[in-house]
């Protein structure tokens, strides 16, 4: 792995929230991850970069408990963590935000938001009026402006459905919160609003791994950044410390330094 400046970030004084410790991931004879580690620190927005096939949703899934993996270590907190689903990652305080969303357009945005794990009256029934009051609290918390939480997920825009989804990750006391592409369907003037919203996580001491093909995204938001090629650690780096042409280089696959390209973006 090639090594570049520190290898913490200044969020990084105390033990990793999670620590991945030579993951590998095998479907047959296909190797999807090999050898890879990593740490993510409290409070810390971590980016992961590389290629398509380069393994980041892969590792990501393991994380989230939707594959476990062949081979390798996870920690959560110091501890041993195993997961069988994504229920047992959940239960840590981990949620994935996929960049489908998994939203129910034909259903309120505090319905969404409490899916699954719906508040319940005295007597077993859905509280309507309690799921509605705690969405408003809970919006109002990361700073989401909505019509109602009564509107319909199918009537919101791009942005604003990306950000009920990022509220339905961080209900339950997330810790942390792991995005796949957020920004990447999205127009250009509701970017900025998702990544002020990644901000305001990290500024709620939530953790939070963004996977990213957006230059612009990465060194908006995150403190740190590792790069995978080919399922395996090829770089990583304080923000601070590295530059866009540099980790485009990474994402390529070479230490040298590519230029700085027209888009600042690989597809």
């Amino acid at each position: 792995m090639v090594a570049t400046g520190k290898r913490k970030s200044e969020t990084s004084s105390q033990r990793p929230i999670i620590e991945g410790r030579g993951i590998s991931k095998f479907f047959g004879a296909v190797t999807a991850l090999n050898d890879v580690s990593f740490e993510l620190y409290p409070g810390e927005v971590l980016g992961i970069v590389g290629d398509n096939g380069a393994g980041k949703t892969t590792l990501m899934k393991v994380l989230s408990g939707l594959y476990k993996a062949s081979e390798g270590d996870l920690l959560f907190e110091g501890q041993p963590a195993h997961f069988n689903s994504p229920k047992d990652a959940r239960k840590l305080g981990i949620e994935m935000v996929y960049q489908d969303l998994a939203l129910a357009g034909n259903m309120a945005i505090a319905e969404n938001i409490y899916l699954g794990r719906e508040p319940r009256n005295k007597f077993g029934f859905y509280h309507l009026g309690a799921s509605q009051k705690m969405a408003r609290k809970h919006l109002s918390n990361l700073k989401i402006h909505v019509k109602s939480v009564d509107q319909k997920v199918e009537e919101l825009s791009g942005g604003q459905r990306q950000a009920v989804a990022i509220a339905r990750a961080t209900a339950f006391d997330a810790k942390v919160v792991i995005m796949d592409e957020p920004t990447a369907a999205l127009a250009i003037r509701e970017v900025g609003k998702v990544l002020d919203l990644i901000k305001n996580l990290k500024d709620r001491h939530i953790s939070v791994i963004l996977i990213s093909h957006r230059m612009d995204d990465i060194f908006y938001v995150c403190d740190r950044v590792v790069a995978l090629f080919q399922g395996t650690n090829f770089a990583e780096s304080p923000l601070e410390d590295t530059s866009r042409s540099e980790v485009i280089g990474w994402i390529m696959g070479t230490k040298e330094n590519p230029g700085e390209l027209s888009h600042d973006r690989v597809e």
